[in-house]
């Protein structure tokens, strides 16, 4: 089962992190400190937060809390990138350090017990609370970013009205074997 769910899970967060950077480089450099009031977060306040919850999360993820001392979580949501190019920069640094975690995770250490704020997960409840985690945040990147684009917005997913067009074009292929996470990779390598 572990390699079966280390395949899948790496490749969930892929999607994720393909589908924020897509809604990062469609977001104006003057609209990343948008908030929709006061009560809400930007863009560059949810990669901040975002970026710091990874680093925390997964840097020594196999040996030590992953609320790390060192991380000021309260400062995740000060509004304060300064440009664009930071702001994918700070993204990449936490997709980075997740990804070379996840590179750890092997047979032998896959059942390992992990902390985060001293409570104890499985590798694969850790794993699955982040891709909660981040899919929820990710969700509201994409959110934001169609709120500030309005009708300029282009969808990462099946457009409005063309879900009969795009079933039907599923359902006319023979039935494969093929998952979505082998799929998604075809995908993307293929852009």
């Amino acid at each position: 089962m572990a390699p079966e769910y280390l395949k899948n899970i790496k490749t969930m967060f892929q999607y994720y992190r393909h589908l924020g950077i897509e809604t990062l480089n469609k977001i104006p450099e003057d609209s990343i400190h948008w908030k929709y009031n006061d009560q809400s977060n930007s863009i560059a306040i949810i990669v901040k937060h975002m970026s710091g919850n990874m680093k925390s999360r997964w840097t020594d993820f196999l040996t030590s809390d992953g609320e790390k001392e060192w991380r000021n979580r309260e400062t995740e949501f000060d509004n304060d990138i300064p440009n664009k190019k930071d702001l994918i920069t700070i993204w990449n640094e936490g997709w980075d350090c997740l990804e070379n975690a996840l590179s750890e995770i092997n047979e032998d250490n896959f059942n390992t017990l992990i902390y985060i704020r001293n409570q104890g997960h499985t590798i694969l409840e850790a794993c699955n609370r982040q891709l909660g985690h981040y899919s929820y945040h990710v969700g509201q990147l994409i959110y934001l970013g169609k709120m500030i684009l309005g009708n300029d917005w282009e969808s990462l997913s099946i457009p409005k009205g063309d879900s009969k067009s795009y079933n039907k074009q599923k359902f006319s292929q023979s039935k494969r074997v093929q998952h979505f996470t082998d799929e998604f990779i075809h995908q993307t390598k293929s852009k």
